[in-house]
């Protein structure tokens, strides 16, 4: 992605201009009259932004600096996708039941289906577009507050956010399945979660597109807002499978009321450029959160996973892995940040970051922080980054495996043991056979014969 005049600076600030995201096409998108003038507020605020730069911290290691909005146009509403329909149908088989699904082509969602009370829980669930649901105008934007010029766009060009609202004391019985399928040359996907007081919901949402080689360049930026309050338990999984074409740039935010607990887990296969940034902050007495996070990278894929665990009350706990592998010419960048709040006492925040090195041409950067503002506190964070333990190895080998074999062997249960972490369990079978299938394509040779 290249071309000239990205941005200019005026005096001390860059903004972003565009001749392809026009406030025309931002106005002629659906929706109520409040989305209408949200959206519109937000192309104006589009206006002042700069796009992300690699001289900012938080964008450090990346190819940002080769994005060109003008090589991209807003989505059209292409009519069906039946590959989108199959990957809806296949995914809703995998998960065995589902409290509600969706298929969401380009930004635009199709029929919502919603289960019935009959085992799936449903009761007490509002599920739909911003017509359906009737708190999505207090929903949209309560989490994630302002952002980025990505972020901004996402608010200005969303045609159909998706709202799951959970009414207080409801516990939903089976997930609800987003299924966002990708294949115009850009998309804005947006979510809104919201899992009241005492309520229990988990969430399923994959990204995906056409296969390898058949898709346009493309640029998909999703937003993901998760609240939980009071006492609520909220679980989310995300998969993303875009084509290599893809450029995904997500934002995941989450908050958690008081004794409330919000698990997360992203995993990131596709894409050309995956980035996911998720800020994640416990801000009730006694709230937990868990991020997991997962990537695998081959060929040149970049993948980037920026984490923000925000402890604003006392006695709140966050716990976040991120493991991942590259192999060929790919890299990995992980950067996260802990922080503590005044008053935030007693707070146990760990953070761990593992990555593999499969491969001499394969890089990752693993860069966690800190930054403690109180005293009474425990914080730790871990980082590795290396090639496959040859402990590990030999131990594999002296039991008469190959050692291609081995590499695999351990490979695949690096991976295993954080899927098998999944905060929603139904959805680990299918993240297996997807890692599985991709793990063999990046070990090339050295991938398990099939059926092991």
């Amino acid at each position: 992605m290249h071309g000239p005049h990205r941005r200019f600076r005026k005096g001390l600030d860059l903004h972003l201009h565009t001749d392809t995201f026009t406030a025309e096409a931002s106005a002629g998108l659906p929706g109520p009259a409040w989305l209408r003038e949200r959206r519109a507020g937000a192309y104006e605020a589009v206006a002042t932004c700069a796009l992300p730069s690699e001289s900012e911290e938080v964008w450090r290691y990346t190819p940002i600096n080769s994005l060109v909005l003008d090589d991209f146009v807003p989505p059209a509403h292409d009519g069906p996708a039946p590959a989108g329909d199959q990957l809806l149908a296949a995914l809703t088989t995998a998960l065995g039941t589902v409290a509600g699904s969706v298929l969401v082509h380009n930004g635009r969602a199709s029929t919502f289906n919603v289960s019935g009370a009959d085992g799936a829980g449903a009761t007490g669930l509002a599920f739909g577009g911003a017509d359906d649901v009737p708190g999505s105008s207090a929903m949209l934007g309560s989490v994630q507050e302002g952002g980025d010029a990505l972020v901004r766009l996402n608010d200005a060009f969303a045609p159909d956010p998706v709202f799951v609202d959970v009414r207080d004391g409801t516990r939903v019985g089976a997930p609800v399945l987003i299924v966002h399928w990708c294949d115009a040359t850009s998309a804005f996907p947006r979510t809104s979660v919201r899992a009241g007081e005492g309520s229990a919901v988990s969430v399923v949402e994959v990204f995906a597109g056409p296969g390898a080689g058949d898709g346009p360049r493309s640029l998909v930026v999703p937003v993901t807002e998760l609240a939980a309050g009071d006492g609520a338990s909220l679980s989310y999984v995300s998969l993303q499978i875009l084509d290599g074409a893809a450029w995904s740039i997500a934002r995941l935010a989450g908050r958690g009321a008081a004794n409330s607990s919000l698990r997360t887990f992203t995993v990131g296969l596709g894409a050309s450029y995956d980035r996911v940034r998720a800020d994640v902050a416990v801000e009730g007495k006694d709230a937990r959160s868990e991020i997991l996070s997962a990537y695998l990278g081959h060929g040149n894929q970049v993948h980037d996973i920026r984490t923000l665990q925000d402890h604003v009350a006392p006695r709140t706990t966050s716990e976040l892995l991120c493991q991942g592998a590259v192999a060929g010419t790919s890299r990995s960048v992980y950067s996260g940040l802990i922080r503590v709040h005044r008053g935030a006492v007693r707070s146990d925040a760990r953070q761990t970051n593992h990555n593999l090195v499969l491969d001499e041409g394969a890089h990752a950067d693993s860069v966690p922080n800190l930054d403690i503002l109180e005293n009474d506190v425990r914080c730790s964070h871990a980082s590795t980054v290396g090639p496959v333990d040859e402990d590990q190895r030999y131990y594999i080998e002296s039991r008469g495996v190959a050692p291609d074999m081995a590499e695999s062997l351990i490979v695949r249960g690096f991976f295993d043991a954080i899927i098998d972490r999944s905060p929603v369990p139904e959805v680990i079978p299918f993240l297996q056979r997807e890692v599985h299938e991709r793990l063999d394509v990046a070990l090339g040779g050295r991938a398990l014969p099939a059926g092991v």
